[in-house]
């Protein structure tokens, strides 16, 4: 198995066990129940031979952290757009009508290794791994993992609200220009502040463009807080659109972030989406 970390135990002034002590050492690894779950799949070595939690820790011994060998992914061939790409990451473009990841075989996670390039750094994934979620029906920019050191970089980052999301979407009827929907979903805090881009007609029915930015990311946050507004996402008959198209009018337009190896300040923004340009003509 390959090593992708190792640790060399410089002096020690108090006696501690490995569980202890191996929390922070690898920077992949950066947990304590991460640390646990590694020990239990012997992907942590000491002195060459899997450790235990119990393990003293001496001056001079050597850790390392072995990647896990997962099953063989069954790839689904479907063709993505790439906007990004490095050793590290990806950004890629997800369609509408399919789920992001889950016990499905048409994912867009197992249309990755189709789409991207292994990469060569020590820690690679065995394969690409989506770091946040698109709906089914919702299209759109996705950012990918492919090394674990940026997988577990990018998932605090969302954590802390580091990562500045923007979707477009087309609703029923007019909304003010601004404001923040902050009703809350499951009893839980959301918040989606929002612009409205444009107001036009359609079939004598008044309908909006507007851009929004979730600060929170609670399940279908923004189809609800539109369709509590009185403004339902169109074509999202879940949420109460009497429109009869298919797919819904809802789009991941922008990212910025923060690149979690080189520190750099990334900004994508997607094509106004064709099924948006062919509803508003």
């Amino acid at each position: 198995m390959k090593v992708i970390e190792k640790h060399i135990v410089p002096k020690i002034e108090v006696p501690i066990r490995l569980q202890e002590y191996a929390v922070g050492i690898f920077k992949t690894l950066p947990t304590r129940s991460g640390i646990k779950k590694a020990i239990k799949k012997q992907l942590i070595l000491l002195n060459g031979k899997p450790a235990n939690t119990g393990d003293w820790i001496e001056e001079g011994q050597i850790l390392e952290l072995l990647a896990e060998e997962l099953p063989q992914k069954k790839i689904f061939q479907l063709k993505l757009r790439v906007i990004f790409e490095d050793e590290f990451l990806a950004v890629i473009e997800k369609p509408s009508g399919y789920p992001t990841n889950g016990n499905y075989f048409k994912t867009i996670e197992n249309a990755l290794p189709y789409n991207l390039k292994t990469s060569e750094e020590k820690d690679a994934l065995p394969y690409p791994i989506p770091v946040h979620r698109l709906d089914n029906p919702t299209s759109g920019l996705l950012i990918i993992a492919k090394t674990k050191n940026a997988q577990v970089k990018l998932n605090q980052a969302f954590e802390a609200k580091e990562i500045q999301k923007s979707y477009l979407a087309i609703v029923s009827g007019a909304i003010v220009s601004e404001g923040v929907f902050n009703s809350a979903i499951e009893g839980k805090n959301a918040e989606t502040p929002f612009q409205l881009k444009e107001t036009f007609k359609k079939n004598e029915k008044t309908f909006s463009l507007a851009e929004l930015f979730p600060t929170t990311g609670r399940t279908h946050q923004i189809r609800i807080h539109l369709s509590k507004n009185g403004n339902p996402i169109v074509g999202d008959e879940t949420y109460g659109s009497s429109e009869k198209i298919k797919g819904i009018l809802l789009a991941a337009h922008s990212l910025k972030f923060q690149h979690p190896i080189s520190n750099t300040t990334l900004y994508f923004e997607n094509n106004f989406p064709k099924k948006f340009q062919k509803f508003m003509a």
